[in-house]
């Protein structure tokens, strides 16, 4: 199946089976692609209720130590996140396991479960800290572990704020094509560089309400995080919005258009904040469907294509102009060496080459807050208390940031009236 895929099997090619699904993002992505969807595997039961609202005629699975091989269908593409608690920095540098841990070490059951069926595709994702989770080594495992399964991988930390979803989200997606590098190559890279974005920085304290319009939003939020419903000012790196008679967080809907789902895709109870705080979560930990999406129409494309010969094909792509073959760092015993990752690249055949490549498609959608943000006032729940309030000023200051000055402003006016 590494040769172009004829038209009469087109059908039974555009499949994928789902692992670590959460509420769906992959599985919406790729159907919006026209893969169909074989087989679904999420072990939260909030997610569950999610997904068996939108398919409920896929067979679904709990637990991936559960599951076994002869469970899975045949499908084209196999695609999941695995966990990335462990792996990732928001953890902090003192307690993060890394692929040791109980959560992202389910990596290697998937890996397990990979071998027993050897799909042609397989779409992983995961936080970029996995680059230099245990000083680079889990990068180098994950690598080490898909390379001995035949696979040729292509990687790139790409941000959902190109997509269409105006949040700021790397991710890094690895592509790994059974015994076919060069079309993991083309899955992943552009053949020409992306040119620098305006505005990276200077976005997520820019305006992009309407003059004398509210509510009042920068054009770019922060990275949704997996958090509860409620609010204690602990935390001011959440995207708020600044009304005319206070300042709110973000409601359910909304984090559901900032990763690119349908509205009211996650509400499976009635209107309360004790039903929000599931929704909450699950939302910061799914993928952006948008991005989903154009990997999974590369996905499609090089499926229809003719394979080609790897150093040919390398060589048409800009990104790794003058870019070397390195040998595979293999697993260390004992302490482990510092290892080094470019966040783009591609492995086969144990060696990999580092692409000089940006997060960004090389014809980036772009959006803005104002046009995700529910204009109507919004239920009393989303409203920050005068606590809260101080709370985010203390933290913005403690840390030396810098806010959206009319959430400043409203903010400093709020947190008077404690």
């Amino acid at each position: 199946m590494t040769n172009k895929i004829d038209n009469n099997s087109l059908d039974d090619a555009l499949s994928f089976a789902s692992f670590f699904a959460g509420i769906g993002g992959f599985d919406l992505g790729f159907e919006r692609q026209g893969f169909s969807n074989k087989f679904i595997c999420e072990n939260n039961d909030f997610c569950n209720d999610v997904l068996r609202i939108h398919w409920p005629d896929v067979s679904t699975y709990g637990d991936i130590n559960e599951v076994a091989p002869s469970d899975i269908p045949d499908a084209t593409v196999w695609c999941g996140g695995f966990p990335c608690q462990d792996v990732s920095v928001a953890r902090g540098s003192l307690n993060r396991p890394g692929l040791n841990g109980s959560r992202s070490g389910l990596f290697f059951r998937f890996a397990e479960l990979i071998e027993s069926h050897r799909p042609l595709v397989v779409l992983i994702e995961n936080v970029g800290g996995l680059f230099n989770s245990n000083k680079g080594n889990d990068f180098a495992v994950v690598l080490e572990t898909l390379n001995a399964l035949g696979y040729g991988v292509a990687w790139r930390l790409l941000n959902s704020r190109y997509f269409g979803v105006p949040q700021s989200r790397s991710r890094v997606y690895l592509c790994c094509w059974r015994g076919n590098p060069a079309k993991a190559l083309s899955v992943m890279f552009e053949k020409t560089t992306p040119g620098k974005p305006e505005s990276e920085r200077t976005a997520f304290i820019t305006e992009s309400t309407p003059q004398g319009s509210y509510p009042r939003v920068p054009t770019v939020g922060y990275c949704l995080a997996a958090t509860s419903g409620r609010h204690t000012g602990t935390d001011w790196s959440r995207t708020y919005v600044t009304c005319q008679d206070g300042v709110r967080r973000l409601t359910p809907i909304e984090c559901e258009r900032l990763q690119g789902f349908p509205d009211n895709w996650t509400k499976t109870d009635g209107e309360s904040e004790e039903a929000d705080s599931p929704r909450y979560a699950a939302i910061g930990n799914a993928v952006s469907v948008p991005v989903i999406e154009w990997i999974a129409n590369h996905i499609a494309c090089a499926l229809h294509s003719e394979s080609v010969d790897l150093e040919k094909s390398i060589a048409e792509y800009e990104p790794f102009s003058g870019s070397l073959w390195r040998p595979l760092p293999t697993a260390q015993e004992g302490k482990p060496n510092k290892l080094v990752w470019g966040k783009s690249g591609l492995m086969w055949n144990g060696r990999y080459l580092i692409a000089e490549h940006r997060d960004t498609p090389c014809n980036p959608a772009t959006s803005t807050l104002y046009k995700i943000i529910e204009k109507q006032r919004v239920d009393e729940r989303f409203y920050l208390t005068p606590n809260a309030a101080e709370g985010i000023l203390r933290r913005v200051d403690t840390n030396g940031r810098r806010l959206f000055q009319p959430l400043r402003d409203a903010l400093e006016v709020l947190s008077e009236k404690k």
